[in-house]
């Protein structure tokens, strides 16, 4: 292949914190409004899934929306549309996917702080 085609499918994004399966984040992603105007959305939640395919690594967001509903939402962690990801608290998990969240809710869903000292 040409290097070009290399560059373009190797392509990483360095302006992206590095995540881990339970951190709460925010997300913010560019969304279409009307056809031609668009706004930043935040999205805020935690990382229940991480999946490392190269050029194709997404993620999964979960969040409780009203009345107790959970919401779920995948974004690909390479996508231009992702404006940026702030992490606001990491969690000492012992699994690599938290599908066990779906079935909790209040204080059973809480998963356990991870402090990082000395950075």
């Amino acid at each position: 292949m040409s290097d070009l085609l290399l560059k373009t499918f190797d392509d990483e994004r360095e302006d992206l914190t590095e995540l881990h399966v339970g951190d709460n984040v925010t997300i913010y992603v560019r969304i279409n409004v009307g056809q031609r105007n668009e706004r930043v959305q935040m999205v805020r939640g935690t990382v229940i899934r991480l999946r490392n395919g190269g050029n194709n690594r997404n993620f999964t967001v979960r969040r409780i929306a009203s009345n107790g509903i959970g919401v779920e939402r995948t974004f690909m962690l390479n996508s231009p549309r992702i404006e940026k990801i702030d992490v606001h608290r990491h969690a000492h998990v012992r699994r690599a996917n938290l599908y066990f969240l779906r079935g909790r809710t209040g204080k059973s869903a809480r998963l356990r702080e991870r402090r990082i000292y000395g950075k």
